[in-house]
């Protein structure tokens, strides 16, 4: 069992990395204009209009919710007098909700992929694999959080999951602190590594692409064409 759990949180996250990073990197060389959503919009954008928001956005916030909870040491919000009951009340609240955004969000697209005949003949066989990975890494995450709630003696993963997450960056990786967490944790854990090792090989790549150029890029003014203009490559009369 030792080396079981050497495998699952001493190798595996490594392994991981290395595929999230090496297929990212063959992907780019040799499917550039793959890293798309391939959009569906024309199909189909009623259901989009709602669907598409929920779910980035709800996922924005779990992976900030994320970062928050498994980078930031349970010393450090002590210094900041922020008290175990808010911390955690506030993971709950925002956390629940956000998660269960994002499941929303994900559902109404699976919903609308399947019933719009047109989006169902242009789903992947990379989307087939992705899909139930990633709804049960969503839901693993809920069912972890409200184990919090529940709970008499709830899980501290401040102390456990975190302590293993940070050790990862030491490249000493505290393959204790992960063994002896609760099997919803375990179970989440190894599905975020499982949707991460498919991460290159489906639709989720376009994530890498977002247009931050955007941001900083000059201003593109529009003329106003009044009536006596002439249109743009024709002559006029």
């Amino acid at each position: 069992m030792k080396h079981l759990h050497t495998a699952l949180w001493g190798v595996l996250p490594y392994l991981t990395l290395v595929v999230l990073v090496a297929g990212t990197a063959w992907r780019y060389r040799y499917d550039r204009f793959g890293f798309t959503t391939r959009s569906s919009q024309l199909h189909e954008s009623r259901l989009l209009r709602v669907a598409g928001p929920l779910f980035h956005y709800g996922l924005l916030f779990v992976i900030a919710g994320h970062v928050a909870g498994l980078l930031v040491p349970e010393s450090l919000t002590d210094r900041l007098h922020v008290s175990e009951h808010l911390y955690h009340a506030n993971a709950l609240l925002a956390g629940g909700t956000a998660g269960l955004a994002t499941l929303a969000g994900l559902a109404l697209l699976l919903y609308r992929r399947l019933r719009t005949p047109a989006i169902r003949a242009a789903t992947s066989r990379s989307d087939r694999a992705v899909y139930p990975v990633l709804i049960t890494v969503v839901l693993a995450g809920l069912t972890a959080t409200a184990s919090g709630a529940t709970a008499t003696a709830p899980y501290d993963y401040r102390l456990g999951v975190s302590v293993w997450f940070r050790s990862l960056f030491t490249l000493a990786p505290d393959v204790t602190a992960m063994a002896e967490a609760p099997l919803v944790y375990r179970l989440h854990a190894l599905l975020a590594m499982a949707l991460f090792a498919l991460w290159p090989f489906t639709r989720l790549v376009h994530a890498f692409t977002v247009p931050l150029g955007y941001l900083v890029r000059p201003y593109v003014v529009y003329r106003h064409r009044g009536r006596g203009d002439a249109v743009p490559g024709r002559a006029g009369r």
